[in-house]
Formats: structure tokens, sequence, C-alpha cells
């Protein structure tokens, strides 16, 4: 199965971005209200400065104390991204996901973000594949 295949089923105008400058309250209010794990800081919904995940926001306040909530969304989002394109496999980017150890990556079109795919939604689609996999060989084993 392709990323293209996952963001097909996927609802449309799911990525939820914040602006650069928000203060990380705001980004921590967002992923609460939207109860989503990671928002991308966009200024335009296309062109990505960074990711923001819970994540980061925990590390930060278990590190340093709630003060941290003031601070820019910059001063602790993810800003070397690694991405996926509509035409890699599931494999190839629960690979990337895998060895990088994140659950949220941009899918781009160029230099274009045209979507977001959680861990969840990889896993999803892989076990969609093996039910459909599963189903053609019982159907063939049985003489379907």
């Amino acid at each position: 199965m392709l990323v293209q295949q996952i963001l097909k089923d996927k609802a449309q105008g799911d990525v939820v971005t914040i602006a650069p400058g928000s203060s990380v309250g705001e980004a921590a209010k967002t992923l609460s209200a939207k109860r989503i794990g990671a928002l991308v800081v966009s200024s335009d919904g296309t062109d990505i400065a960074g990711i923001l995940s819970e994540r980061d926001i925990v590390r930060a306040i278990g590190s340093g104390g709630p003060g941290c909530l003031a601070d820019p969304v910059e001063s602790l989002m993810t800003s070397k991204i690694i991405s996926a394109t509509r035409d890699e496999s599931v494999e190839q980017v629960l690979g990337k996901m895998t060895q990088g150890r994140f659950r949220h990556m941009p899918v781009m079109d160029g230099a274009a973000m045209v979507g977001l795919i959680s861990i969840g939604d990889v896993v999803k689609a892989q076990l969609a594949e093996l039910a459909m996999e599963k189903e053609a060989l019982e159907g063939m084993i049985k003489g379907f």
C-alpha cells in the first residue's frame, strides 16, 4: 500500500497547523482541544518550519517546569523534518518512523505539504492489507 492511499482514506483538511511565534501554551491548548498528538508549525499551511508534539511539551515541562508554556513554539519544535511522498510504501514510511522514533510524518509534494500521517494511520493501513491478504489466501484454500 502507498502513502497516497492512506491520505485518500483520511478526512481532508486534517492537518492542524500553528503559526510561528505562537506560544507553547497555545499549542498545548490546540493539541488538547483537537485531541491530536502533534502540530505542524507553518506560516501558510503548506510550508513547514517544524513539528511540535505533545512529547516535546511534556519533556520541556519535566525538565524546566511550566514556564516553558510562555516560550515560542520554535524553541521546542523539531525543525529537521523527515517526510514522505505520496508514492512511498507503507513499509518505507514505517521504517523511517521506527528509525527516527517519531509518530507523525508530513507528506510532501515537492516543497508543499499535502498531508500528515501518524504511526496509527500506517499501522491501520498495514493491518488492512494483511486482512485482505488473509481473505485472499482463505479463498484460494477453500476454492472460492
